[in-house]
């Protein structure tokens, strides 16, 4: 990869390799550029890129709403209504953890500190999966190849959906863009009950080898599984039935599968965002900066309360540009990123709302569904 080892790129992976290597063209300035402009924000408004005060506090009041709706849901629910509302309430804050505190310790932006991070990164636990698979998923294999088919795994859900112009469409891929929000919802228990399983016991996720977890990268992956197996289920089924417990379970993790997956799908699998290709001999035309800001669309960035329950995520084309710069910042960066951007004639979309990224995700599924051949791209 032509970008250095900065604060604005993929580079902080841990060690080991995947199979397939895609090589991007070299920077012709706009990174660099960008990077010293984002470096200089920094030094005269003072602000800093982790340990931030705002992202501690914002943990605490993340962590423990999530607390409260277990606790009373566990043992102060009386009535269905009261059930179903804090299993929604826990599916949500549940989520809130991994778009804040998880994501930006996983990214190593949550402090400077290694050991804060790799807390940070834990509670992905609290969710059900486990932060190494999960730091080899997304930290290495999507932002490395972010949009591109055959390497991203995040856009290959064959043969259920057709999410790239250039994956094959199936017949009943017509009807995707009614059946697949049913779907987004499963994308937890998928999570927490098979795929972690099963990329460690494969050693690979799609076509990328990853590395198995060793000694204490394993004891941490069983105590994470054993821990979220007693939160989940064990705990719960000490003072109500089997069959309640199950059912509150479904609700909760439904909330936060489908809220995961909007919040994902829509700065990608939209139609304003690109679909590159590799040439032959895996290069690409682009550089990795020019490739990041490509692939990726932000919404609704002025909505402040949004921004902060989503951990800065409506600021997507910010945070691959920037991953290992803590998310609070990405508001004040964002002015800076969009004029770098268009001086240099690299593409810059938004969505002014969530729910226009929501309806655009909706017409590119609905446009997969029915388009037989892959477009220029």
């Amino acid at each position: 990869m032509s970008s250095g080892q900065a604060d604005g790129d993929a580079s902080s992976r841990p060690a080991g390799s995947v199979a397939v290597r895609v090589e991007y063209a070299k920077d012709q300035g706009f990174h660099a550029e960008l990077r010293r402009r984002v470096n200089e924000l920094f030094l005269t408004t003072r602000m800093r890129k982790r340990d931030c005060w705002q992202m501690y506090l914002k943990s605490i009041l993340i962590l423990a709403t999530a607390g409260v709706a277990w606790w009373l849901l566990v043992f102060k629910a009386d009535t269905l209504a009261e059930g179903l509302a804090l299993a929604a309430l826990l599916g949500v804050s549940v989520a809130l953890i991994g778009f804040n505190i998880q994501h930006d310790g996983g990214h190593n932006a949550y402090s400077d500190h290694a050991w804060i991070n790799r807390i940070a990164a834990g509670t992905l636990g609290l969710i059900g999966g486990s932060s190494y698979t999960w730091r080899w998923k997304h930290t290495i294999i999507h932002h490395m190849y972010v949009n591109i088919t055959g390497q991203d795994n995040d856009i290959n859900i064959s043969p259920l959906g057709r999410f790239s112009p250039h994956q094959k469409r199936l017949w009943f891929h017509r009807w995707q863009h009614y059946y697949m929000w049913v779907f987004y919802g499963l994308e937890a228990f998928k999570l927490q009950l098979f795929d972690d399983f099963r990329y460690i016991t494969m050693g690979r996720i799609g076509r990328h080898r990853i590395d198995r977890p060793m000694r204490w990268e394993m004891v941490n992956f069983v105590i994470g599984k054993t821990a979220f197996a007693c939160i989940a289920f064990v705990v719960p089924m000490l003072f109500h039935p089997v069959l309640v417990v199950l059912f509150y379970y479904v609700v909760a993790g439904w909330v936060l599968g489908l809220t995961m997956v909007l919040v994902f799908v829509t700065p990608h699998l939209v139609d304003k965002a690109q679909f590159p290709l590799p040439g032959p001999t895996g290069r690409m035309d682009r550089s990795w900066a020019v490739h990041q800001a490509s692939v990726t669309v932000d919404f609704a960035r002025r909505k402040g309360v949004l921004t902060w329950l989503l951990g800065g995520l409506n600021y997507h084309k910010e945070h691959h540009l920037f991953p290992v710069i803590c998310h609070v910042n990405y508001p004040a960066m964002a002015a800076t990123v969009e004029q770098t951007c268009r001086e240099f004639g690299v593409p810059y979309h938004e969505h002014r709302s969530f729910a226009a990224g929501i309806a655009a995700h909706y017409r590119w599924l609905r446009t997969m569904g029915k388009q037989v051949r892959s477009p220029a791209t």
